[in-house]
């Protein structure tokens, strides 16, 4: 039977936690919320609706999904597959199990949750978020001749896969990395149309200038990187 953990990075996520956890299909073997340093009752929430709790005072996304990886990482059982998904109740956690299909049932070694505007409540993306997005993926088709359309954090991949990604990136460039290097390692890749609502609460990247504008550079960031590597 396949096995398959979900990491969820959170902060201040207490009014929405709880929504997530319950909404993860029973296939999955361990739901683990990493705290980035949250004020409110994120840690309570999460573990009363039976996730595993971590604790990252290191503050930044890619710092959040790092601490889940070496948790998974000082198991005894490793998973077959990792699955991130974040904790603010925009995704369809219920959907997990479309997205996990490719790789179960055509061997695919990573997928992601594409946020087609057909399948996206009115507002749930920002401005930056949907600019971003656009920007990004046609940097990638450019540079690298990708099909990607979306740099959805709703994503699933093989864990040994995700292991030989030597993920690095501790903010806000952590999907595009994982994209690019899933890109530079000719691994097999799929979007599959997810739907998409209002979050909870206040975004922290994309609801914020500052947010934004640090998001929008590590992601050109990455890409140019990439694009300079042979």
């Amino acid at each position: 039977m396949t096995k398959i953990k979900v990491i969820i990075p959170a902060f201040n996520e207490a009014d929405s936690i709880t929504h997530v956890i319950n909404d993860i299909p029973d296939s999955v073997n361990e739901i683990i919320v990493v705290s980035n340093n949250s004020t409110d009752d994120t840690e309570i929430n999460a573990k009363r609706a039976g996730a595993t709790v971590l604790i990252e005072t290191n503050k930044g996304y890619g710092y959040a999904c790092l601490k889940g990886m070496q948790h998974i990482a000082n198991q005894t059982e490793k998973p077959d597959i990792v699955v991130f998904l974040d904790g603010d109740y925009s995704d369809y956690p219920e959907e997990l199990t479309k997205i996990v299909a490719p790789i179960i049932n055509d061997n695919v070694d990573f997928v992601i949750g594409s946020r087609v505007k057909r399948l996206r409540e009115h507002g749930s993306m920002t401005f930056p978020q949907i600019f971003g997005n656009w920007l990004a993926t046609i940097l990638m088709k450019l540079f690298f001749q990708a099909k990607f359309t979306d740099l959805g954090p709703f994503r699933a991949i093989k864990y040994k896969k995700l292991l030989a990604l030597s993920m690095e990136d501790k903010t806000y460039g952590w999907t595009v990395e994982m994209q690019l290097k899933v890109l530079k390692q000719k691994l097999t890749y799929i979007e599959i149309p997810v739907n998409y609502r209002n979050r909870i609460g206040i975004s922290k990247v994309s609801g914020t200038l500052k947010g934004a504008i640090f998001a929008g550079i590590k992601i050109l960031g990455w890409i140019f990187k990439y694009s300079l590597k042979k």
